[in-house]
């Protein structure tokens, strides 16, 4: 019987470590997307060309040797939709991994092989990264605890880059403690107080499809119960299209200088839907990137008004839950599009937000998530410590 029923890790000899005995997280196993160095293994970055002509590694990235340290140990590196242009979850060279949570569904992109691999019990931890969506979403789609971490805040030394002022490096867990254990190494710091006051952000539950909104109110009312005093509020008052927008230019402006090189020297095979991206953000204008630029600041002002010590905010993860597999790309786009106007704030503002566990519609999973202001991703973690707990 294969040990990857569910086509999460990438083909090949499994790239296997082993982690220091008698550290805080020996006895677990992590998985890491296939973004992140490991010595001695090429790192493919989901594309089957981008590992032509680049050296092997020779050292892990630093997240991978953080997780080693602490005791964890290594099974293998995961699918990821090519360079990380995706949020579906299906890669045109690696196939698309199964979502057990749903399995006629996605697993949402692009850190889809992680999040799979944790959500059928081959990993307990799986490192993963999100620029645009890319741990939040699959944690939603899938079931799972996820985090986008506050911007800048965990080293992504080692970590293929797509867009630099909004990538970051997160990771996936079924339960809340596991998820707090790998917080505390890769944060440094055990997770921290519970705020006191909750924003439910109205904009955001009313974009959502109504069967989502209602299947999160019970999650809603008892992190109220949890967090204590509970008010609502219009996330982005310019719109949430409006914050995706300026999300949409800035991040493909800063993943078209990111591999243009490799694409103007190589060539290289690319989906249809990765190259297109590619070319759009080629196409923005200097003053559409301008623009893009000040909603960047009007988003970060906005979220540092609402967000004040003490206060997070919650919001559906998702739009919808996974959508089907093999969805035809006219089908796809205004998927894309949706997700992103939930998404958006994550790489604008680059504050945290952690992906809760714990509703379905039609039997798929659906996240909800709290944000909270910079830095605070430690009291992100209390609280899905407190909602497991209260559950």
């Amino acid at each position: 019987m294969s040990d990857d029923p569910v086509g999460a890790f990438v083909p090949g000899p499994r790239a296997r470590r082993p982690g220091r005995p008698g550290g805080p997280l020996s006895g677990l196993t992590f998985a890491a997307k296939d973004l992140f160095d490991v010595e001695g293994v090429p790192t493919g970055g989901g594309n089957h060309d981008w590992a032509a002509g680049r050296p092997v590694p020779e050292r892990h990235a630093w997240a991978v040797q953080a997780l080693l340290d602490a005791g964890a140990d290594l099974v293998g590196k995961t699918i990821t939709d090519e360079v990380s242009l995706g949020i579906l979850g299906e890669n045109a060279f690696d196939g698309t991994p199964v979502n057990t949570a749903a399995p006629d569904r996605v697993p949402g992109g692009s850190s889809s092989g992680s999040a799979a691999a944790v959500a059928a019990g081959l990993c307990d931890i799986a490192l993963g990264t999100d620029t645009g969506g890319s741990m939040r979403v699959p944690a939603s789609f899938c079931g799972l605890y996820g985090i986008r971490p506050t911007h800048g805040r965990i080293d992504v030394t080692g970590m293929l880059a797509q867009a630099p002022s909004s990538d970051t490096c997160g990771w996936f867990a079924r339960d809340a403690r596991t998820f707090a254990r790998a917080g505390a190494v890769l944060l440094g710091e055990p997770p921290g107080a519970l705020p006191t006051s909750l924003i439910v952000a109205v904009d955001a539950f009313g974009f959502a499809d109504p069967a989502v909104a209602e299947a999160l109110k019970p999650m809603v009312a008892r992190l109220g119960r949890i967090v204590g005093a509970v008010r609502e509020e219009i996330m982005a008052p310019q719109g949430l299209s409006v914050w995706a927008r300026a999300q949409r230019m800035l991040q493909p402006v800063e993943a078209w200088q990111t591999f243009q090189p490799w694409i103007e020297r190589d060539n290289p095979r690319l989906a249809f839907s990765v190259a297109a991206g590619l070319i759009a953000g080629a196409q923005v204008s200097p003053a559409e990137r301008n623009w893009a630029a000040l909603m960047r600041e009007e988003a970060r002002a906005r979220l540092r008004y609402l967000l004040p010590a003490g206060t997070i905010l919650c919001l559906p993860t998702t739009p919808f839950p996974a959508p089907l597999r093999g969805l035809p790309l006219p089908a796809q786009q205004p998927l894309r599009d949706r997700i992103t106007c939930l998404c958006a704030q994550g790489g604008l503002t680059g504050s945290p937000q952690v992906s809760l566990p714990g509703a379905k519609v039609d039997g798929a999973p659906v996240g909800l998530s709290i944000i909270g202001g910079r830095g605070t991703d430690s009291s992100l973690i209390a609280v899905a410590e407190a909602m497991e707990a209260a559950a």
